[in-house]
């Protein structure tokens, strides 16, 4: 049986592999009967010549490959496919890095994959609460490149910075808010981008992550989960992987390196479990700031923005009668609040699925489709249904910021 698997395994593989190298080829072709000679010659450069030894079989081209993609699609969604659109950024080709030999041009186009080109569409105001933060990242990121003058000497930027506190609570979210309103590269990595289960690979990763940073400066490199690839080294129940400590030193490595450089390179990480993490990195992440769960008026603004007194989706109006002072909810993360907010708003739509379902397909009779109002007495009986994700936890961040605050 593991034989057979093993072989299918290797049939696929080879396909992947075929089919690749197929859309190769039929890209070179189509560029040479373009007339775009001199990409077409850089393809084959690339591959070594591996295009230019094949021909395309008769009747096959890229272009009729298209087509018939679009009536297939057409056939089954009753819609032509969206193939292409304008991107919001262009970055610099990657040709003009320099001291790159093939293996590190592979690497660097796998990290270039994490760099957002389209914008997340997160702004400032969007974000409820979370004051300190935002001024800190504003600090760190916008105002350097805003006013290079005033960031000299012993204002020169900060380099690092790590946001922690319970999940839930809009750590993503102020990442997010820096891809949209900061005019630099960013770089959405997680341990998934940098973590290889190839020898070398993983510190490779990191150093030409630091290096893809420098060349596309201004940039942003948002490392989220860092205790998934920075925890504490030689804690491990058995040891720690050799590979593992290789790649959390070039990471440390790295992060001096711009701390001694002028590079507008910015390290901004977060963690749900900021005592998990290596002292090391910790002192190389300068500012350090909780992200807490909201506060009174936080949470009321929330549940407002949630579950405002009218709203429409669908063509279906949702009315709510709350007092939003007395819903409480303290102990509720954003991402809580949002989960209940969206239970609630549930509740009168589930008293109309018989309504529904009992009409037939082809009746011209639809039922009128109201909804009740939702009161407060719902939204409480919601909550004692959802409970929070991460109160037991404030004590232990709390202590954590007693000893390592930095703000």
């Amino acid at each position: 049986m593991t034989t057979v698997f093993c072989v299918a395994v290797q049939q696929d593989e080879l396909r992947t592999e075929m089919r690749r190298k197929s859309l190769l080829i039929l890209i070179y072709h189509h560029l040479l009967g373009q007339g775009y000679v001199s990409a077409a010659v850089a393809l084959d450069q690339e591959t070594n010549g591996g295009v230019r030894r094949f021909e395309v079989c008769d009747n096959i081209d890229l272009e009729m490959v298209l087509m018939e993609y679009e009536s297939y699609h057409y056939v089954k969604f009753q819609k032509y496919p969206k193939l292409i659109r304008r991107t919001e950024r262009l970055l610099k080709p990657l040709s003009g890095f320099s001291g790159m030999s093939g293996e590190m041009r592979e690497l660097a186009a796998i990290i270039s994959r994490d760099i957002y080109l389209h914008s997340p569409n997160v702004r400032w105001e969007d974000i409820i609460g979370l004051e300190d933060a935002k001024r800190l990242v504003k600090e760190a990121v916008v105002y350097p490149i805003k006013y290079p003058q005033l960031f000299t000497g012993i204002l020169s930027p900060w380099k690092g910075l790590l946001l922690y506190g319970p999940p839930g609570t809009g750590k993503t979210l102020l990442a997010k808010a820096v891809a949209t309103e900061c005019k630099t590269t960013f770089f959405n990595i997680s341990a998934s981008s940098i973590v290889s289960k190839w020898r070398g690979d993983s510190e490779k990763l990191v150093r030409v992550l630091f290096e893809l940073a420098r060349y596309h400066a201004p940039s942003t490199i948002f490392l989220d989960e860092l205790e998934s690839v920075m925890s504490q080294r030689g804690t491990s129940m058995g040891g720690e992987h050799e590979g593992s400590r290789r790649m959390k030193t070039e990471l440390l490595v790295q992060m001096d390196g711009l701390a001694k450089s002028e590079d507008l390179v910015f390290v901004l990480a977060a963690s749900n479990l900021p005592w998990e993490l290596d002292h090391a990195m910790l002192r190389r992440l300068e500012k350090r700031i909780i992200v807490s769960l909201p506060s009174s008026p936080a949470r009321q603004a929330m549940i407002s923005h949630w579950l405002p007194p009218l709203s429409s989706t669908g063509g279906v109006e949702l009315r709510t009668e709350l007092d939003y002072e007395t819903l409480g909810m303290e102990g509720y993360s954003g991402s809580d609040i949002r989960l209940v907010c969206k239970e609630a708003a549930m509740r009168p739509v589930r008293k109309i699925f018989d309504a529904l379902e009992s009409h037939q397909d082809g009746d011209t009779d639809v039922p009128a489709i109201q909804l009740e109002t939702v009161t407060t007495a719902d939204f409480l009986e919601v909550i004692t249904h959802t409970k929070p994700s991460a109160r037991n936890l404030m004590d232990k961040y709390t202590a954590w910021e007693r000893e390592y605050e930095s703000v």
